[in-house]
């Protein structure tokens, strides 16, 4: 994703909009790797939760896109919807765009206008902590507990 990623970075400063393929699992199951297109649009107003931005991780020049969980006074609280590991402080200058749109099966999805996306956002922070006590707690027990019949 770097070489993609520093020329989303230039686009974005050349055309306010750009659409790139994805690249990675985090935000899985809504873009699926190598498969959707996302449309990313410069950033032109202040974040809110539920926000994708595209930025730029902490002390590396790799550009993700996550999803905003919580805005707080220094900044913005991200994860991937595939992701159980928050990143904190992310601030407005580390961000380069935001998700505007993206295609599924040739399907455009707007973020601001599609009920299915909204949903989707309801669905998955609704799961979140199923998800997470299954991958997190109860996976490696039932790991742990067939290497120990197995054994």
């Amino acid at each position: 994703m770097n070489k993609n990623s520093v020329n989303a970075d230039e686009a974005l400063k050349i055309s306010s909009e750009i659409s790139v393929l994805t690249s990675g699992i985090s935000m899985e199951p809504m873009l699926r790797e190598h498969r959707d297109i996302a449309v990313v649009e410069r950033v032109n107003r202040k974040l809110k939760k539920n926000d994708v931005p595209l930025y730029r991780k902490a002390g590396c020049s790799q550009l993700v896109l996550h999803r905003i969980i919580k805005v707080t006074d220094n900044g913005y609280v991200i994860r991937g919807d595939n992701l159980y590991r928050k990143e904190y402080d992310v601030k407005d200058e580390d961000i380069v765009g935001v998700l505007k749109a993206f295609y599924r099966k040739g399907k455009y999805y707007d973020c601001a206008k599609s009920k299915k996306y909204h949903i989707y956002i309801v669905l998955n922070r609704l799961g979140f902590p199923f998800r997470y006590f299954w991958a997190i707690k109860f996976k490696p027990f039932l790991a742990k507990i067939k290497h120990l019949i197995i054994k």
